[in-house]
């Protein structure tokens, strides 16, 4: 389905009302949950808030729990383990930016910026234990299982991409590795607790599970080509940042596949010097344009789309299924 972007937006509204009383209780869950005894903590958890989000994570979460409960009997620990993993998810992006030394998200000063990199680093180690901490609340072995085995494999996801940085030999299989520790197993796990929240069986729980896998592979890899293609006030980002910051990420790896010795020496330059002063930002387009780096990487993310959409339409229709549904067409077409 190519929707223009009038049908995006509509569409989109009518997904997120489907469950829009469970996360407008998610938003206040995190809102309470936010105060810290350190005001520097409670300034960059309202900050973050503030910020907005598409809270896409939540909303696969709340989706996935009324899909396999229609009568409600999951919502409030379902409304709990949205605001955990939208917490866990604010806890990433603060390290991110420390990390990659970021000066803009979502088209604001990071955080980092405004609060220092010392700061930000015990701010996202205090997100991330408040989110343990509410998660215990459920008193649930399998929901910590889930979160503890995310957030090791986000962690390390990092620790692999940092070890990168600067690199020209990075493959695809390389690329497919971070896409998957650094995005996708957050989407497979939102989708599962909403499953474990509602009690499903375990083999509903694998299936929803591998449906927003595939979903958060598609979600990344889109990320990656609109790192290229987005206008910057669309992104809320500079655009070019991962080449900028040392990162070859899929588009690149495709086009490096089949670039000449003097094509590459432009990417080294830019991995080597962190800027595009001497070679331009549109060197890098024109690169990728030739050698079809960003059709390829859209051509992949389609795969994940497909596939993530024929693992729903094998559930029961309701209002919950076609949204999830519809969450595939929104993954691909979106912009930013």
């Amino acid at each position: 389905m190519n929707l223009s972007k009038l049908g995006q937006a509509l569409t989109a509204r009518e997904i997120f009302d489907l469950i829009q009383q469970e996360l407008d209780q998610v938003e206040k869950k995190i809102t309470a949950e936010s105060v810290a005894s350190v005001d520097a903590v409670t300034a960059i958890g309202q900050y973050l808030q503030a910020s907005g989000g598409k809270r896409l994570r939540p909303a696969l979460l709340l989706l996935a729990a009324r899909l396999t409960s229609p009568d409600g009997a999951s919502r409030a620990a379902a409304i709990e383990l949205g605001a955990v993993v939208e917490l866990i998810h604010a806890a990433t992006l603060v390290h991110d930016d420390v990390i990659d030394a970021a000066e803009t998200r979502r088209g604001r000063p990071s955080t980092n910026v405004k609060w220092g990199n010392h700061t930000c680093v015990l701010a996202g180690d205090w997100l991330y234990m408040q989110a343990f901490q509410m998660a215990l609340r459920q008193r649930n072995f399998q929901v910590l299982e889930l979160l503890i085995s995310l957030t090791q494999m986000m962690v390390e996801g990092e620790l692999i991409q940092l070890e990168r940085i600067g690199r020209m030999d990075v493959g695809e299989a390389d690329c497919m590795e971070l896409v998957d520790r650094k995005t996708a197993r957050l989407f497979s796990v939102c989708a599962r607790l909403g499953a474990v929240a509602s009690d499903a069986d375990a083999n509903t729980q694998e299936r929803l599970g591998e449906y927003a896998w595939n979903l958060g592979m598609a979600f990344q890899l889109v990320d990656d080509v609109l790192d290229f293609t987005a206008r910057e006030k669309t992104l809320g980002k500079p655009v070019g940042g991962d080449l900028r910051e040392g990162k070859v990420t899929l588009p690149l790896v495709y086009a490096l596949d089949e670039a000449t010795a003097g094509e590459r020496v432009l990417v080294e330059t830019i991995l080597r010097q962190r800027n595009y002063d001497e070679v331009p930002f549109s060197r890098i387009l024109k690169l990728l344009e030739k050698y079809r780096g960003i059709e390829r990487v859209k051509e992949r993310a389609q795969a994940f789309t497909n596939k993530a959409r024929e693992i729903i339409s094998q559930f029961p229709e309701s209002p919950c299924q076609r949204g999830l549904l519809s969450v595939t067409d929104l993954i691909t077409e979106r912009d930013h």
